[in-house]
């Protein structure tokens, strides 16, 4: 652990009074668990935090305590502050417009975990090894000699158990299960958690899963496999739940695949490609990404992308297989 870093962390946070706190386009739960547990930390030390992200919360995750204090960028585009916490975000530039709302360069504080981290801000605290943001922000809590609560503990369980694909990727240590075990002591209902997170999916956005699973494509030696999700597939409905985690699962159980990646076309902008890459072998999907400007972890990464879907699709699938 990068103890310096976490501790000018911690002199920032005592040094400021008004904190905008925002995190990645498309907040995921290691996004929204840290925002939110961080928020709670800062007021429980009587600062004055607010919460303002580029999108709307997903609503697999309305369940989080405090999920209305999350203001989304199209509501609210101004709020005084003085210091700025960007959570569990690699890119300045992926908090989408909110980073422009820092007009008089107010310091930034940034908390991550990607090794793809570009080191941005004033108060830089970057820990590959850590499963998430959320243990980062757990770590805080222990610094700063700020008491967990149940609903705390709650948002930072729900941050750990997302990223680390519910404790069995290899992003999980020793001292993720030693975090776990202390947060689990304020009697989570960790089945409750699991089914409104990953088993709460409407019929309609299960007929759209199926169909978007009916078109798997394999590499010819079996190593890549992959799945479009075109713009076309999107028009006349609404998906109400992040089925991307869902997709790439499947794709992974996949036996022998070593890679696995789901490509969406932007509905709402023409020829902009997001990719998500998921590794479960040797290959490490953060240079693959990082090639096409994106980044992320070893083993799980992605980027967005100009260009025209086939293109984007056998661009990639060709830089995977020279890896």
């Amino acid at each position: 652990m990068n103890r310096r870093s976490l501790k000018k962390v911690a002199a920032a946070i005592k040094k400021y009074k008004r904190f905008l706190i925002t995190t990645h386009t498309s907040p995921e739960g290691d996004a929204l668990g840290s925002e939110l547990a961080f928020y709670r930390l800062l007021k429980k030390i009587k600062k004055q935090p607010f919460i303002l992200n580029q999108d709307h919360l997903p609503q697999e995750y309305y369940f989080l305590p405090g999920s209305q204090s999350i203001k989304s960028y199209k509501s609210i585009n101004q709020f005084c502050f003085d210091c700025m916490v960007v959570l569990d975000c690699s890119d300045l530039n992926r908090t989408g417009k909110v980073y422009k709302l820092n007009k008089q360069n107010r310091p930034v504080i940034n908390i991550d975990h990607h090794i793809s981290n570009n080191k941005f801000g004033e108060f830089k605290w970057i820990e590959p090894f850590a499963s998430s943001a959320s243990e980062m922000v757990y770590l805080l809590y222990k610094e700063m000699h700020v008491p967990l609560d149940k609903e705390s503990a709650l948002l930072l369980y729900v941050g750990i158990m997302t990223d680390t694909g519910s404790f069995r990727y290899s992003n999980t240590s020793g001292f993720t299960h030693k975090a776990v075990e202390e947060l689990m002591l304020f009697n989570l209902d960790i089945r409750k958690i699991y089914r409104d997170i990953y088993e709460n999916i409407s019929f309609p956005d299960m007929q759209f899963l199926i169909k978007v699973l009916s078109g798997i494509h394999r590499s010819k030696d079996g190593r890549v496999a992959w799945v479009e999700i075109p713009a076309r597939l999107l028009k006349g409905r609404k998906v109400f739940f992040d089925l991307s985690e869902h997709i790439l699962s499947f794709l992974r159980a996949i036996k022998d695949t070593q890679v696995v990646v789901l490509f969406k076309e932007n509905f709402s902008v023409k020829d902009e490609i997001r990719f998500n890459l998921r590794s479960n072998g040797p290959v490490d999907v953060n240079k693959i990404a990082q090639h096409f400007g994106g980044g992320g972890h070893k083993t799980a990464a992605g980027c967005t992308i100009a260009g025209k879907l086939k293109d984007i699709r056998r661009r990639v699938i060709s830089r995977i297989l020279q890896s």
